[in-house]
């Protein structure tokens, strides 16, 4: 399943989300050279999160590898990376879908608490999945990187604040694709559990990957989060132009 929209309107302009997207696309282009092979090793090293550096479990100085023909030479362990590697990615394919994941369901969660307390409850949710990925395997020196934990959370909130939202889904079954609308809880339900059933298998392995546990972390953190942080009269006000536009 992949979401291709939301039928759920806001009220209020998504500007938290937006400006995600774009300093998320800017770290891409200008600290990540549009992917550029060297840039993008040197960007992952400098601000990847690496459970083993911020644990202290190998020493600075240590280089460990990264790819077939580079590595990175472990620092202080400086807590900074669990900002930074919020906003750096791995390739076209990371970034592009990741924000496409937080523009369908950011602009509503957003709505739903105000741009203030999104843009903490976003950072909030990607700590959380750093986290979680870092707790179950501290030992590994494998930086980590990508808004998909933090996104994460926005969806665990998507999940909570509407679960019978339709989302547009594309569907593959083999050959055959097709696209159908299918409630929120469904779709990101189908997600969650597809990450924990990924995640494992890689429980302690340090040979790297996609960081499920991160994801898993997000999402957990958001579903929580959420019931605290949105605003229910902002809530209420969605609800209302929602049943305004069925009539």
């Amino acid at each position: 399943m992949f979401p291709l929209s939301d039928e759920n309107p806001v009220v209020r302009p998504p500007i938290v989300t937006v400006s995600l997207i774009t300093l998320n696309t800017l770290a891409w282009i200008f600290l990540q050279g549009w992917g550029h092979e060297a840039f993008l090793l040197r960007s992952i090293c400098q601000y990847g999160l690496i459970p083993a550096e911020l644990m202290g479990q190998q020493a600075p100085g240590t280089v460990v590898p990264l790819g077939q023909q580079a590595g990175c030479t472990l620092g202080d362990g400086g807590g900074v990376t669990l900002f930074t590697s919020m906003f750096m990615h791995g390739s076209w394919l990371h970034i592009i879908g990741n924000m496409w994941f937080l523009w369908v369901f950011g602009d509503n969660v957003e709505d739903a608490m105000g741009a203030v307390r999104f843009f903490i409850f976003y950072l909030l949710c990607g700590l959380a999945a750093a986290a979680a990925q870092v707790f179950t395997n501290p030992a590994s020196s494998i930086p980590m990187v990508g808004a998909s934990g933090a996104i994460g959370g926005v969806m665990g909130a998507y999940a909570r604040l509407y679960p019978l939202a339709r989302i547009n889904t594309l569907i593959f079954l083999g050959f055959y694709i097709t696209t159908i609308a299918v409630p929120a809880w469904l779709m990101l339900g189908y997600w969650f559990g597809l990450q924990i059933l990924s995640g494992l298998p890689s429980l302690g392995d340090s040979a790297g990957g996609v960081a499920f546990w991160a994801h898993v972390g997000g999402f957990v953190a958001g579903l929580v989060l959420i019931g605290p942080m949105h605003k229910p009269a902002h809530l209420a006000e969605q609800r209302r132009r929602q049943s305004r536009r069925r009539r």
